[in-house]
């Protein structure tokens, strides 16, 4: 065994043994933890940030290595029942609904893994990935669709457009995953500056001063209403970009101009491939 190799297998024995210590004990039934403290620690340790800190990719094979904490993390989203989901406050719900779907999606990649280059080979003729029914949660039988569309967008609770930026698809094109878990006490900030990231990405999000013309990432486009009914006080896409000009242009003067200008908004294509370390 070389060097890197038993630096990984001892941070591999490292986080088990810190996760080990986060599970309770053998028949004792906690509250559920509103830290997200095992799905925290996976992802500190198997999220890594590029140089900018605008994109991460994930260590899908140190997911593998710790997997049964990870079921166990969703074992524990699982068993809340919606009766438990409805006493919890509006950021503590939205937190853990961020959290299903992103941990779920690391699971639904693990169903696979290595033997996958994008999430989109895990669905079939008839139905996408995104509408697959693999887990339950709040008592049914559940897909990533029905979280994001069903259980966020459409049930009128959350009116929060900035959820774009915390879901994450597994896929190049998606916004970060976060390198820890949303919490509802942090909620907001997390949001904020999880937008704040995407919008400053180049490869997703760019301003050509010169031509005054905006690129930007295909979820705009898919989700455009979103950004039209006052959540945030966003009115329009328009409006969203000038409340962020400063996240999307890289100086003063390209920022003014975005504020002040018509923009000519044009729509990137979508990199669905995995977001995995190389």
């Amino acid at each position: 065994m070389n060097l890197f190799s038993k630096r990984m297998t001892g941070g591999v024995l490292l986080m088990a043994t810190a996760l080990f210590l986060l599970l309770p004990a053998s028949g004792y039934s906690e509250p559920f933890d509103h830290e997200h403290a095992t799905w925290n620690l996976l992802v500190k340790n198997n999220v890594h940030w590029d140089l900018n800190r605008t994109a991460s990719q994930v260590n899908y094979s140190g997911f593998q290595n710790t997997h049964d904490f990870l079921q166990r993390y969703l074992s524990s989203l699982s068993s809340v029942t919606l009766a438990e989901f409805d006493t919890f406050s509006r950021e503590q719900q939205l937190a853990f609904l961020i959290n299903a779907y992103n941990s779920f999606t690391v699971e639904l990649i693990l169903t696979k893994y290595p033997d996958v280059s994008s999430i989109k080979e895990l669905g079939s003729f008839f139905s996408s990935p995104w509408k697959k029914k693999f887990f339950n949660l709040l008592g049914e039988s559940q897909s990533l669709d029905g979280i994001e569309h069903d259980l966020i967008r459409g049930s009128g609770r959350y009116n929060e457009p900035l959820i774009h930026f915390a879901v994450n698809c597994a896929s190049i094109g998606c916004p970060a995953l976060l390198d820890e878990a949303f919490v509802a006490d942090k909620l907001d900030q997390q949001l904020l500056e999880s937008t704040e990231r995407f919008l400053q990405d180049r490869s997703r999000n760019r301003f050509d001063v010169k031509i005054r013309t905006l690129d930007v990432s295909s979820i705009f486009d898919w989700y455009e209403v979103d950004f039209t009914q006052g959540w945030r006080g966003y009115d329009s896409l328009d409006d969203f970009f000038r409340t962020h000009a400063d996240w999307i242009a890289d100086d003063t003067e390209s920022a003014q101009a975005l504020r002040e200008g018509e923009l000519q908004v044009e729509f990137l294509d979508y990199d669905w491939n995995l977001n995995s370390l190389p």
